[in-house]
């Protein structure tokens, strides 16, 4: 058993953010039927890969579902997607809204065909507003956002994006949660409904959540940012033989801090450590000195003393060096997969931890069209009908 057996979900979605939320439902148990165009999803064709069609970024947000191709502007693949939906629990999609409505996919036209239906639309920009109509992609999202602009306030760099789908992923998951929340509603009331989840407004909630600061109040009381947040020291600190990531914190970790200095009356002596508030006035200077103190032992003699005085700490990993965590190797996190084209691959479980219902892959991440006549045939479809189809261009299979 897991939480979500027997929910059925229809993924019309591609690139990174839909499929990861979709790939997390899979995880969850839901039966997830990815819907492809007969080129498939565009991130199959991300580098590397073994195989055209299969690389890594895809691998990484597809596995937990079925593939199936059906080419929507044919007719036959548009009746073929409305049999999907009949008895479908969720439809998930990444097109514009305007998109939808033209492939005759709005839902004033799916509810009529499936009233239970929950139709998320994971897209750019809510409807009603001036950008309602304009695409979007993470880097877009990040930069309209402000992400890249209060690296530059911090410290003057150049703006940049960050460098990993802050965006998509936070999306995907934040639709998890919603989608989660409607099927509890729909189990209750036997009703589905739309919910979209536009990108623009989940981010300006997630940035401005820390750094409205004080134009939370009306009127105004300060600037934007968190101040904190916006020291160019707030950083990972260079050590004498490499980085550490520290957070002293609270009062109590200040406290513990300098005693394990032996620097107690230090502490008492300086009012911009007094408590919070203080410390957050004079953050820059604090965080400089704290910087400039850093730089006299190892990383290991900072680990063990922040060890020692239970102040948060951990040590800068690359990429590389994260795959050989200790932590993660003693849970297990990483482990091989064999998969049935791809060969060996390393996966990672799924991060949460249940007494009852483990979510956990359930399928590898399918071939393109690998799954067209399994579903079809599901659906009532004879063999001589599929073959039809497929020399039709309506579907591919395997």
């Amino acid at each position: 058993m897991k939480p979500l057996d027997g929910v059925k979900v229809i993924d019309l979605s591609n690139m990174l953010m839909a499929p990861y939320a979709t790939q997390i439902l899979g995880d969850l148990g839901a039966d997830v039927i990815k819907v492809e165009p007969p080129t498939g999803d565009p991130v199959r064709g991300i580098t590397p890969y073994r195989h055209q069609g299969m690389g890594a970024i895809y691998l990484n947000c597809n596995r937990s579902k079925r593939s199936v191709v059906l080419d929507l502007k044919t007719q036959d693949g548009y009746d073929i997607l409305i049999e999907m939906l009949k008895d479908a629990d969720v439809l998930v999609y990444n097109r514009r809204p305007q998109v939808m409505a033209r492939l005759n996919l709005s839902y004033e036209t799916v509810k009529k065909i499936n009233p239970r239906l929950i139709y998320a639309g994971l897209f750019g920009y809510g409807q009603g507003g001036t950008y309602e109509k304009k695409p979007a992609f993470d880097d877009l999202i990040q930069g309209a956002v402000s992400i890249p602009w209060l690296q530059h306030m911090a410290d003057g760099r150049e703006p940049t994006y960050a460098p990993t789908a802050i965006v998509d992923r936070g999306v995907g998951l934040w639709a998890v949660g919603q989608i989660n929340a409607a099927l509890f509603h729909q189990l209750k009331t036997g009703r589905g409904q739309q919910i979209d989840l536009p990108m623009f407004e989940m981010m300006t909630s997630f940035v401005l959540s820390d750094h409205l600061a004080g134009k939370t109040f009306e009127p105004p009381i300060g600037e934007v940012g968190y101040k904190r947040m916006m020291s160019p020291d707030r950083r990972p600190y260079q050590t004498l033989d490499g980085y550490v990531c520290v957070m002293v914190y609270t009062d109590r970790h200040w406290a513990s801090f300098y005693k394990a200095l032996g620097r107690e009356d230090d502490l008492i002596k300086d009012p911009r450590l007094k408590n919070m508030s203080t410390r957050t006035e004079n953050i820059s200077a604090i965080l400089k000195e704290l910087a400039d103190l850093l730089k006299t032992r190892t990383t290991a003699d900072w680990l063990a003393l922040f060890d020692q005085a239970d102040i948060p700490a951990m040590p800068l990993h690359t990429p590389d060096s994260l795959l050989q965590d200790p932590h993660l190797k003693d849970v297990d996190f990483f482990y091989n997969v064999e998969h049935p084209t791809e060969g060996q691959l390393l996966d990672m479980r799924v991060p949460a931890h249940w007494s009852e219902t483990q979510p956990a892959p359930t399928r590898h991440a399918p071939q393109l069209g690998e799954h067209s006549r399994e579903v079809l045939s599901e659906l009532g479809y004879s063999p001589e009908r599929i073959k039809t189809f497929e020399k039709a261009g309506v579907t591919n299979t395997l």
